[in-house]
């Protein structure tokens, strides 16, 4: 009995434990779901109160923007080259001797044939002399087997010889004259003399500079570009020459293209005519920027706004949303050529576009803006 008691109590006590433990759950659960329908409230009224209250703060970013606009456009390829005459001689001696005279200085005008110096002839215009002597026996005796010939006396073989003997003669004194006019050394063109390396005593030989003679009236710039602007350049297109070292610029255009490439450097020449000025000098620093493309009408924008992506080049707008807010617009652009920090879009921006120029580094695409 006793043993049956203890049981009993037991049971009770463990029954009363259970209902309490389910009970807790009950109440837990119930709490649980009031908690989440007191935030759902909570939350819809946090919305509805931040929608009503216009004087709530929006974060925005501040920068400038610059409306979009067309323009012409060109690019440029810059090449360095010298300036020179088209006619710049160095006149050299055509026979060897001593100078004897010098006929011009520095500075001196001089016509095509002039001459500007002469070398010592003594010993050729002697060889002449005795030349004119021995024509003239020739001819003498030539007269005198004509006129017998004539009256036919003698034989024709001794006429004739005396002829040819004269002609012979006659033809040496030719060549011995056009000998000592090499004496002399003459100018080839119309030009003003640029120097004098000749000095009176001197020893003179050929190939060796004597006198520059320079025509001024025709200048040219020449310079040399690479190969791979050979389709781009053409006879005609404009150029803007710089000389740095007179601080003087000309707009002028291309007069020649060279077709043949130079094997040693992969370039091309070209020569633009410069018109006469007494302030430009042979060898000058020249500075060609020749225009390889140019447009009438284009986008233009500065280079550095636009930015890449996986996705290609893009720049940012300023727009307007739908309730009349200012934000950012990302907008996707096919760029063309860029010359000194201008680049030319050919898709993606129209006239009047607000181009976002300062602070676009900062820019999110639909971040508000303040300009």
């Amino acid at each position: 009995m006793k043993h049956i008691l203890i049981l009993i109590s037991f049971s009770v006590l463990f029954f009363a434990c259970g209902n309490n433990s389910s009970d807790k759950k009950t109440e837990l659960e119930k709490l649980k779901k009031e908690q989440a329908t007191l935030s759902d409230k909570i939350k819809n009224l946090e919305d509805e109160i931040a929608k009503a209250d216009t004087t709530t703060k929006i974060k925005m970013l501040d920068v400038k923007v610059t409306l979009v606009a067309a323009m012409p456009f060109k690019s440029y390829v810059q090449v360095q080259g010298k300036l020179d005459a088209d006619e710049n001689v160095n006149v050299s001696a055509q026979m060897g001797g001593t100078v004897k005279s010098i006929y011009v200085k520095e500075g001196d005008n001089v016509k095509a044939g002039q001459i500007l110096a002469e070398l010592d002839d003594a010993v050729m215009r002697q060889g002449i002399e005795e030349l004119k002597n021995q024509l003239a026996f020739a001819t003498d005796i030539y007269n005198k087997q004509k006129n017998l010939w004539d009256q036919k006396i003698g034989s024709e073989v001794q006429f004739l010889s005396a002829k040819n003997n004269k002609e012979s003669m006659e033809k040496k004194m030719q060549t011995m004259n056009e000998q000592l006019a090499m004496y002399k050394i003459k100018s080839p063109i119309n030009g003003t003399v640029d120097e004098v390396s000749l000095k009176l005593g001197q020893i003179a030989a050929p190939g060796l500079p004597a006198v520059r003679v320079v025509n001024m009236n025709s200048l040219k710039v020449k310079a040399d570009i690479a190969e791979s602007y050979a389709g781009k350049i053409r006879e005609g297109n404009p150029v803007l020459v710089e000389f740095p070292d007179m601080n003087k610029n000309l707009d002028l255009k291309v007069s020649f293209v060279s077709r043949v490439i130079n094997s040693m450097n992969r370039t091309f020449a070209v020569q633009v005519n410069v018109p006469t000025d007494p302030d430009l000098h042979p060898n000058m620093i020249a500075h060609l920027n020749i225009v390889d493309y140019q447009t009438i009408s284009s986008i233009v924008i500065p280079l550095n706004v636009v930015q890449n992506s996986e996705d290609g080049y893009y720049v940012f707008l300023a727009v307007q949303n739908e309730k009349g807010k200012t934000i950012a617009h990302k907008q996707m652009v096919k760029a063309g050529r860029d010359y000194k920090g201008q680049i030319e879009i050919l898709e993606g921006l129209k006239e009047g576009d607000s181009l976002i120029t300062t602070g676009y580094q900062d820019v999110e695409d639909g971040e508000f803006l303040k300009l």
